[in-house]
């Protein structure tokens, strides 16, 4: 069965920084594109970052580009978000997804999704 479970959200003040955390299992990830999606409240999910399987291929959204960065660990099935000079609007449910094929920043094109972590940013 695959499950990815996100960890790492939480409370920070505007200015900071978070690491957030993606746990794969139930299939060979390494040959996954993986991603960070959020959805702030009332609002739409969104793209936020994809790294290819081979971590040649790696996009951002341009609200996050320069600030997030995302890195992978194929050995131990690991995707993480690292997420700096953090925002209020950054505030939301930060989501882990991934897709057994070419790297695309669609989510309508992911194949399985976590649950979500919380992130709330305050000012």
């Amino acid at each position: 069965q695959v499950q990815l479970v996100e960890s790492g959200g939480g409370l920070v003040q505007a200015g900071g920084s978070l690491r957030l955390s993606c746990t794969a299992s139930g299939a060979t990830f390494s040959f996954a594109a993986m991603g960070w999606f959020r959805q702030a409240p009332g609002k739409e999910r969104e793209f936020v970052a994809v790294i290819g399987s081979d971590e040649s291929r790696l996009y951002y959204s341009d609200s996050v580009k320069g600030r997030f960065t995302i890195s992978r660990d194929n050995a131990y099935n690991m995707v993480y978000l690292q997420m700096n000079s953090l925002k209020p609007e950054d505030t939301a449910v930060y989501y882990c997804a991934a897709r057994f094929g070419a790297v695309t920043t669609k989510e309508d094109d992911m194949h399985y999704w976590g649950k979500g972590t919380l992130v709330t940013v305050s000012s």
